[in-house]
């Protein structure tokens, strides 16, 4: 019963009730937040303490479902000389090394592939210098700041192996780096409203209604008040609904199944007039007659006979009322 009214639930008002918790929303929120180059100008500004004005100088090159189809959540972007890739996390990952490891591989590769660069020839190919952060406002981290090595993954050890990648991990969570703070307003922001929700949570009220509260104290306080108060339906969206992955997935094979089938449909009835076409062609029948009999426009019959894949043999026919072989 619950499926058969699942496509029409949100007709009757408070849509947002229906929604699954997602356990990633302070993910997705963050890179929302700064998905305008004027933003994530000025966060790079506040990391840096550099003076950039021109979001123009910054060039933005995530890239979508690499590796495997998860729903992304870094932001990786040009500016200067370095390829910078910004990545939230709400729970701990030792890996994040790792992961900035296969992103820059991928990224290098396609830059590249781009300049159309020839890694074995004599000349040195030059790179904008990689730089990972990410920012993580969790319950595991209690300092300000930390370095994650690649190399403590080998089996020998911190500075092993021929191979490091190096990732700073930031904390965002109310009280901490007050400095990156005062300096990127948004950041800020975002770190006290995803602080409501949880102080919310924490006194005893459910997802929905947390969320629903932050919104209200954010506003009153005018924290992301821009976003909250003209796109707060997109915001709930993104806040409560979980991606489901399993469901993508069967969306795609099943929306291929229906393009397959319907593909095939149509060659068969192109297989079944072509057939149909030669066997008046061969019994000498002209373009016109051949239309008349089929009910089929001339072009088509022209364009079928023309088709070196159509099996007929013969001069280009031209559209008159001869049979020209």
């Amino acid at each position: 019963m619950a499926k058969r009214h699942a496509k029409t639930w949100f007709r009757h008002g408070n849509w947002w009730r229906r929604l699954k918790n997602n356990r990633k929303y302070r993910d997705v929120l963050f890179r929302y937040l700064f998905r305008e180059k004027k933003d994530l100008l000025e966060l790079y500004n506040a990391l840096n303490g550099s003076t950039y004005s021109e979001p123009d100088d910054l060039e933005v090159v995530t890239m979508e479902d690499v590796i495997f189809m998860k729903m992304k959540n870094d932001l990786s972007f040009i500016i200067g000389n370095t390829l910078n890739l910004y990545e939230h996390q709400s729970t701990w990952n030792p890996n994040m090394p790792l992961r900035g490891l296969l992103y820059f591989a991928q990224q290098f590769e396609g830059l590249l592939a781009s300049r159309d660069d020839d890694i074995y020839g004599t000349s040195l190919l030059r790179l904008p210098t990689p730089v990972y952060i990410v920012f993580y406002n969790g319950g595991k981290m209690q300092t300000d700041n930390l370095i994650l090595y690649l190399s403590d993954s080998f089996s020998a050890g911190r500075g092993s192996g021929c191979l490091e990648c190096t990732c700073e991990v930031l904390n965002i969570n109310r009280g901490y780096n007050q400095a990156l703070m005062e300096k990127c307003h948004r950041l800020w922001e975002y770190s006290e409203f995803s602080s409501e929700i949880e102080e919310n949570i924490k006194k005893g009220m459910n997802r929905k209604e947390a969320v629903h509260t932050a919104i209200d104290t954010c506003i009153e306080r005018g924290i992301l008040e821009d976003i909250l108060m003209k796109q707060k339906a997109e915001v709930l969206h993104m806040i409560l609904t979980e991606y489901d992955e399993k469901k993508h997935f069967r969306t795609l094979f099943r929306e291929g199944c229906e393009r397959g089938r319907e593909e095939g449909r149509e060659e068969g009835r192109e297989e079944l007039l072509r057939e149909l076409i030669k066997k008046k062609w061969d019994k000498g029948k002209t373009l016109p007659e051949i239309a008349e009999d089929l009910e089929v426009e001339i072009t088509v019959i022209q364009r079928m006979i023309e088709n070196p894949k159509s099996g007929f043999v013969g001069n280009v026919i031209k559209n008159d009322n001869t049979n020209k072989r």
